[in-house]
């Protein structure tokens, strides 16, 4: 069941998302060759609680951090630890809050130092890929407008969208209905409404879109190990038309 959210509850999600945005602004400000993956999920940490908010990733389903650290063909669900962050690397970070019993969730892909061409124009398209995905946000559109604005937009640069991970509904549960896939049939799948509440979070790969789960159970990389760059927004459908909750 799709639950619509009230303008109270949006407000909440909107305090949420401010919090993840906040964190995320705060570690791009320190990504750089040599800080470890630990080292941002600590700093998330203090960022998220000091905002009033608690990490929405800690201890769910049994993950060990506040925060998703992917890195190069790493797509999702990475891990922080005591690997250091190299010169040439894509980091996806994902922050997840709850703030007053409401979520807010977003992913950005960094650059750490000067990256190559591919890895740049790959996050590029990524990015653009969620705005179109976005711009289809809108009530009396269906679901699958979102879906297949986002393969278009990175199959017709060349890459894939991963197929297995999808985004979700999101409110006073971390993941709702519905699904929000990455690829599909437009003008299908349930009619948008004003209330709605979407995580929507293009995964878009180098290469193939398989994937596979590495032997920690949690950290999902590109089955031919090519780069994947992610990008979320927690994203309001109403009257007026699409409202980003994760921005500052």
């Amino acid at each position: 069941m799709i639950i619509l959210k009230s303008l109270k509850e949006i407000e909440l999600m909107r305090q949420a998302g401010k919090i993840v945005s906040a964190t995320l602004a705060e570690l791009g400000e320190v990504i750089r060759p040599g800080i470890t993956t630990l080292e941002l999920d600590a700093l998330a940490r203090r960022c998220i609680k000091r905002s009033g908010g608690s990490p929405a990733f800690l201890g769910y389903h049994g993950f060990p951090a506040s925060i998703c650290t992917s890195i190069n063909e790493e797509v999702v669900h990475g891990i922080p630890s005591l690997r250091r962050l190299k010169p040439g690397d894509i980091i996806s970070i994902d922050v997840g809050v709850c703030y007053k019993g409401y979520f807010g969730d977003a992913t950005v892909t960094f650059p750490v130092g000067e990256i190559s061409q591919l890895a740049q124009r790959l996050i590029e398209v990524s990015q653009s890929a969620l705005y179109k995905g976005i711009d289809q946000a809108c009530v009396g559109n269906r679901l699958y407008d979102i879906s297949h604005a986002i393969q278009v937009t990175a199959e017709s640069a060349g890459y894939s969208v991963v197929r297995n991970y999808v985004g979700h509904g999101i409110g006073s549960q971390m993941h709702e209905e519905p699904q929000v896939p990455n690829f599909g049939a437009p003008g299908k799948g349930p009619k948008l409404e004003n209330g709605m509440v979407l995580a929507i979070e293009p995964m878009v790969n180098a290469g193939t879109w398989e994937v596979e789960t590495l032997q920690d159970s949690w950290t999902v990389v590109t089955k031919d190990r090519k780069l994947s760059v992610h990008f979320e927004h927690t994203v309001a459908i109403l009257e007026d038309g699409p409202e980003i909750l994760t921005v500052l």
